[in-house]
């Protein structure tokens, strides 16, 4: 149980929360939590995409790992699909990313997944979070799971990218020195 504190306190912090921030009850509690996170986590996952060269976006650290540029599809692809889900809007209808696209295609395409993220979310309220989803096509679990899922994949997706910064010799947004 300690260990669940303190990793839900330490993803506050990083998302710029911190609990005396909240005086008293939330509306909402699951919804706005998962709109309080997006901000920091869109414009570092934006930034990690951006600050590594169009050369390097077919880079892999080994052989079995995924490119660069895959992880930025997968990105587009992953909040695409959950927000969708947390949601209960369509997913928009968007072209099929390759890794051989662009550096711009793709980044334009995370940029966009952002955007639907945070429009479908604005309307996002905790009154349907029990209800039961399919996830991944083989996995159930209460609307509340995707928001997990949700902020855990761009926590995971952010230190996915500043990892393929780093093994290419560049600092990640958030070791960037402040200007």
């Amino acid at each position: 149980m300690k260990t669940i504190l303190v990793s839900l306190l330490a993803l506050c912090v990083t998302a710029g929360v911190t609990p005396a921030q909240s005086a008293g009850p939330v509306k909402n509690p699951v919804a706005t939590s998962v709109r309080n996170f997006m901000p920091r986590f869109q414009k570092n996952i934006l930034a990690a995409l951006d600050t590594m060269p169009a050369d390097k976006y077919g880079y892999k650290p080994t052989p079995d790992q995924m490119s660069f540029a895959h992880l930025a599809i997968h990105i587009a692809e992953s909040n695409n699909g959950m927000c969708s889900k947390l949601a209960d809007v369509p997913a928009p209808k968007v072209e099929e990313l390759k890794e051989t696209d662009s550096k711009d295609k793709l980044v334009a395409a995370a940029k966009a997944s952002f955007e639907f993220c945070s429009a479908s979310l604005a309307n996002l309220d905790d009154s349907k979070m029990g209800d039961t989803l399919d996830f991944f096509g083989h996995l159930q679990g209460p609307r509340a799971m995707a928001a997990f899922y949700l902020v855990g994949g761009w926590s995971d997706h952010y230190g996915a990218a500043a990892m393929y910064l780093r093994l290419n010799g560049l600092l990640p947004p958030t070791a960037q020195p402040k200007k």
